[in-house]
């Protein structure tokens, strides 16, 4: 195997190019998990995978509360599909606590703090409530909670993955929390192996060929506890060293067959990218100015051609219509350069503007 066969059957597990899935539900659930803190750019990496689905449709899985936003990893948004929801959080809530942890003693939040919050918070919201950032703040600050520093943004964090809040939806185009009991349905809890080798599985099927420290990255499990993962699961996988690295991916793919050359426009932050600790893959054949300029392909929007980063784009929105810039790091040849326009028009479509 190497780094061109990896960008291949990564294309095809991350369901860009083989397209299996049919709904926003179906894909989030897919991955695990899908980073989302750039809401707009969160949709399109969502339906960039779902030909045919427009900007509405996500939303309306959004508002149907069938994907949820909140913190599970990492200390960053994500969506979680409902279903998946608490035991992703109650799997993955000692990472968070550890990653907290820090910022919680330099902000001189204690347990006594921590718990004056959630009754604050719970008080204002129960009953199917649904409270912007700027209102759970007044709320706060009215019950003598300091919410400058900082403070504010890390008590929202730590009463989400402590599975009390998570995002709703909505108003006036600032998005609102709601209590995570209220807000989605209850859903049937997992013993710790059985929730740990559920998402090891599906990142190495979503996200693979993937190396046991790209899963610790893309989780914030501990290398130890990633390896357990892969321990639990690893009969249904099968390993290729690259360059001294040893990549995971599930038995039964086949190797992918060549297909015609393919374009994508990928968000900033796009699973494709932001999920490998290693992300040589993509970036072969750019020199460190152009991987620079990409934005280490996660700070930026990527052009990808048959999975290899070649350039990054931008969007400017007018009304009924999206003017799409390119910046190009090689040239493209004319079959290319069609996929491209393809690409363009496939993300357009998405914006229920053609």
């Amino acid at each position: 195997m190497t780094h061109s066969d990896i960008t291949k059957y990564r294309l095809h597990n991350q369901q860009l190019t083989q397209q299996t899935l049919t709904t926003p539900g179906e894909v989030v659930a897919w991955f695990g998990a899908v980073q989302g803190q750039d809401y707009a750019a969160s949709k399109w990496a969502i339906g960039s995978r779902l030909p045919g689905l427009t900007d509405a449709d996500i939303e309306r899985a959004i508002a149907d509360r069938i994907l949820i936003r909140t913190w599970p990893m990492r200390g960053t948004l994500h969506f979680v599909a409902a279903a998946d929801i608490r035991w992703i959080l109650e799997l993955l809530h000692p990472r968070s606590q550890a990653l907290y942890a820090n910022y919680l003693r330099r902000l001189e939040l204690d347990e006594s703090v921590i718990t004056k919050c959630y009754g604050v918070m719970t008080n204002a919201l129960e009953g199917g409530k649904q409270l912007k950032r700027s209102e759970l703040k007044s709320r706060l600050q009215e019950a003598g909670i300091s919410t400058d520093e900082n403070r504010l943004g890390i008590l929202l964090g730590r009463a989400s993955y402590d599975r009390l809040i998570c995002h709703s939806g909505r108003s006036q185009n600032e998005f609102t929390f709601a209590l995570l009991d209220e807000w989605a349905p209850k859903t049937k809890s997992l013993l710790r192996d059985e929730a740990l080798a559920e998402l090891t599985k599906r990142f190495f099927t979503s996200h693979g060929p993937a190396t046991v420290v790209d899963f610790s990255w893309w989780s914030s499990l501990t290398l130890t506890e990633a390896r357990s993962g892969l321990e639990l699961i690893k009969s249904g996988f099968v390993s290729e060293v690259v360059e001294g690295q040893t990549y995971w991916m599930p038995r039964s793919i086949p190797a992918p067959a060549q297909p015609a050359v393919t374009a994508h426009f990928l968000p900033v932050y796009d699973e494709y990218v932001v999920a490998y600790k290693d992300r040589t893959a993509p970036f072969a054949g750019l020199n460190p100015e152009q991987i620079t300029a990409s934005g280490n392909g996660i700070f930026s929007p990527v052009i990808l051609v048959d999975g290899r980063i070649v350039g990054t784009w931008k969007r400017k929105l007018k009304k009924n219509t999206v003017l799409i810039e390119t910046t190009l790091f090689t040239t493209l040849n004319e079959e290319q350069q069609q996929a491209l326009s393809d690409a363009k028009e496939r993300y357009i479509r998405f914006l229920a503007l053609a």
